[in-house]
């Protein structure tokens, strides 16, 4: 379903790329480093097997579906970046479409939903982890308040994702008798796209919900394997970390897939955040991190691969590949995966380090295998960096201040 394609690493391995020896020598470290994630409680590889969860989600989807015009969620960073990629990736890019995903709160983009929709054709899911993020709550009180004014039930028009226990929207949820989803406790939100954070969009969207996690729970079973040679996320990861240390500290992922770059936009938020760390394991000040960059193939050919051909060497380009197209417009497939090849090996003979991902198509099996393969990947990133991947504290702070300014005003 997915291959890595690794030779233009090791054409380039003298100074900016990697031998084959030295990938695999690293090998001997996926079960000290499997030991140590299986420590750290995260669930976000067990998920993938609530076939439970699944089925409730989908049950609840059929019942809404043809019962609203439009559906309108309330999420940011993890809460809402792998909706927007399920979105774009198996949906009509020119269709007009009954999901909205608000993942901003700029006023203006408010005041232009509120223009669109009508309160009595729609259902609002808000989705908070925490069942407190600011923006998220501020858009659902606003929306609240609304619907409440228009004596519309809350029960009809609101679903919650959260927490199990905790939370305001929990608290909420449980109050007023609101449906909700749970996002459980062990499962970070960056890491959550294959909860119903994830899933329920889908299948609001009637994508294949099933065919998601099967491909998901391929690649766990990859992660979890101590065989160098199936364990793709290990190779991923070491080939990041390696890298870095030859100064590679910037990570382009270039799909050759319009349908793909919202998983790229997806991808980005997972690697900031989980690696972008000051302190290590022991508490020693390292300010370790890799810099994510999404780009699109072939639009940005024409707009970034000046710099990453004749700019600083410094970063490590990701490419991923379709292999089969489905025989549309075969002309323009053709030229697409020429200009691949020639971008991959023109960087190449400038000693920039590339490789290729490919896989049979956009599906949502090949979908859910991605998203865990750099869920995986970044987990054992994690501990190549003697880091804890699945905090992060670096954003606290400007919430603190965000509420002590408002309070201020």
């Amino acid at each position: 379903m997915i291959k890595l394609h690794l030779d233009n690493l090791h054409k380039v391995a003298t100074k900016h790329g990697l031998t084959k020896v030295e990938i695999q020598e690293q090998a001997a470290k996926i079960p000290e480093y499997l030991e140590k994630i299986a420590a750290r409680d995260q669930g976000f590889y067990e998920i993938v097997d609530d076939e439970a969860t699944r089925q409730c989600v989908e049950e609840f989807a059929a019942k809404v579906r043809d019962k609203y015009d439009h559906f309108v969620v309330f999420g940011i960073g993890g809460s809402s970046l792998g909706g927007i990629c399920l979105q774009q990736a198996f949906t009509n890019s020119f269709a007009e479409t009954k999901l909205h995903i608000i993942d901003n709160i700029d006023p203006l983009w408010l005041h232009e939903l509120e223009n669109h929709i009508f309160l009595e054709r729609s259902l609002f899911i808000v989705i908070t982890k925490s069942g407190g993020t600011p923006e998220t709550m501020e858009e659902y009180h606003h929306f609240r308040n609304k619907t409440d004014a228009a004596g519309l039930d809350p029960k009809e028009h609101f679903v919650f994702v959260t927490d199990p226990e905790s939370g305001k929207l929990r608290q909420i949820a449980n109050d007023e008798q609101i449906p909700a989803f749970e996002i459980p406790p062990n499962v970070g939100g960056r890491f959550s796209v294959l909860t119903p954070v994830g899933l329920l969009p889908a299948s609001l969207l009637a994508i294949d919900t099933k065919a998601l996690l099967t491909g998901a729970q391929q690649m766990r079973n990859a992660f979890l394997s101590h065989d160098f040679d199936t364990n793709l996320p290990f190779q991923i990861a070491t080939i990041q970390y390696l890298l870095g240390q030859k100064g590679k500290t910037i990570n382009v992922m270039m799909p050759y897939a319009q349908k793909l770059i919202r998983f790229a936009d997806w991808y980005r938020q997972l690697l900031a955040e989980s690696i972008g760390k000051a302190q290590n394991n022991s508490g020693d000040t390292v300010n370790v991190g890799l810099t994510p960059v999404n780009a699109l193939g072939v639009t940005d050919q024409h707009s970034q691969s000046q710099l990453y051909m004749e700019g600083p060497n410094d970063k490590l380009l990701i490419f991923i590949k379709i292999s089969a197209r489905s025989g549309i417009l075969p002309t323009f497939s053709r030229l697409m995966d020429a200009e691949l090849q020639a971008t991959a090996d023109a960087l190449t003979e400038n000693n920039r380090p590339n490789f290729t991902i490919e896989i049979s198509a956009v599906t949502p099996e090949t979908l859910g295998a991605l998203f865990m393969l750099f869920e995986a990947a970044t987990a054992f990133l994690g501990e190549f960096y003697d880091i804890n991947a699945f905090d992060q504290p670096g954003v606290e702070r400007s919430k603190v201040l965000t509420k002590e300014y408002l309070q201020k005003t």
